[in-house]
């Protein structure tokens, strides 16, 4: 008989029962991985495609726990979406995530559902090295507030703020935030851009989707015919030396860097700005153009402290999970908040 589960009311935890199942839940894939105990070395399982299952509760069991005998007593899962109630729905996928019935189905003392770039944030103070490749100058503050942004299915954004001797992940919907024509340029192709709700959103621009919007929207304003299916038809044509390829790609890395830099200036975010998502690994060489910084720093009248704010390309195949697994092991690093967001056995009740 399984225990139902309740919606813990405070932020009461200080440590996880292990075996953790780790979950990122994109838009288009969905990855996994499994912490045995808080010195273990996570097991990751890979991704799935989110398209090829019709909820999370068949694709973990396809990904992950048909392949296993260690089964886990709390899951700590990241959303693509805002975290709201008993049904989260994803922004840019179909599935709808139900927290009591996963933890009936699969017999969780305790599930924690946050939000995917909170995850990515979670791993921020944890990255150095050949995790990420910093582009541009800069230097890092070692306890600087941190932004994380990258395009992918959706644009996702969240910040770090270190206080209290403590990391404070800020998760929110950044990728809708207005975006308008600043150049010349820009004035020429936004009009051939269709508008959701009479705006143009950041995400309507720096995403997979968006990119294939800008590109066509270039494309009409040159009076041009390309007809590009994916985004990596625009970076495969602008490889080329295809000109609408290459205007769309110079078009995209600036509207991406003043969006980073929108993000810098609000959280004052001197320990960096991080490029994560789906999408950046893959155009690496348009973002060491300076068109990327340049926009980036372009915050009259504060230039000059933008050019001490560094950014860095991401480099770390799963971030998120990355990220999950550093709270999972340690959740008393992170002053994560809970209310509304953590579900527990009934009979158990929070940890104390």
């Amino acid at each position: 008989m399984s225990i139902p589960a309740r919606l813990e009311s405070a932020p009461s935890l200080r440590h996880f029962p292990f075996p953790v199942l780790v979950a990122d839940i994109g838009g288009t894939n969905a990855r996994f991985a499994i912490i045995s105990d808080a010195h273990a070395q996570s097991r990751v399982f890979g991704s799935v495609a989110t398209a090829d299952y019709p909820d999370l509760s068949q694709a973990a069991r396809a990904a992950v726990l048909d392949h296993t005998s260690v089964m886990p007593r709390t899951a700590v899962i990241a959303a693509a979406g805002p975290i709201t109630g008993e049904r989260i729905s994803l922004t840019n996928a179909d599935w709808v995530i139900e927290p009591r019935g996963l933890c009936a189905e699969f017999g969780l003392e305790r599930l924690v559902v946050l939000n995917d770039f909170e995850a990515q944030a979670l791993a921020l103070p944890g990255l150095a090295d050949d995790a990420v490749h910093q582009i541009g100058g800069g230097k890092a503050l070692a306890k600087g507030a941190r932004v994380v942004l990258g395009p992918g299915t959706g644009l996702g954004v969240a910040a770090m703020v270190h206080a209290s001797d403590t990391w404070v992940p800020i998760p929110g919907e950044g990728g809708h935030v207005e975006l308008g024509p600043v150049s010349e340029s820009d004035y020429r192709i936004w009009p051939h851009i269709e508008r959701i709700g009479g705006r143009v959103s950041a995400e309507r621009i720096i995403s997979g989707s968006g990119l294939l919007h800008l590109a066509r929207a270039v494309a009409s304003e040159a009076g041009l015919d390309r007809r590009f299916t994916e985004p990596r038809d625009v970076t495969l044509a602008a490889d080329a030396g295809d000109e609408v390829g290459l205007r769309t790609m110079d078009a995209f890395v600036r509207a991406l860097g003043r969006v980073a830099g929108d993000f810098a200036i609000t959280f004052l975010a001197r320990g960096g700005v991080f490029l994560g998502g789906g999408i950046a690994k893959h155009i690496e060489t348009y973002l060491a153009h300076p068109a990327f910084r340049t926009s980036f720093e372009a915050k009259a009248p504060h230039a000059g402290l933008m050019k001490t704010i560094p950014t860095f390309l991401i480099r770390h195949e799963q971030p998120a999970l990355e990220g999950l697994t550093a709270f999972a092991r340690m959740p008393t690093l992170f002053a994560v908040e809970l209310a509304g967001r953590s579900w527990t056995a009934e009979a158990g009740g929070p940890d104390e």
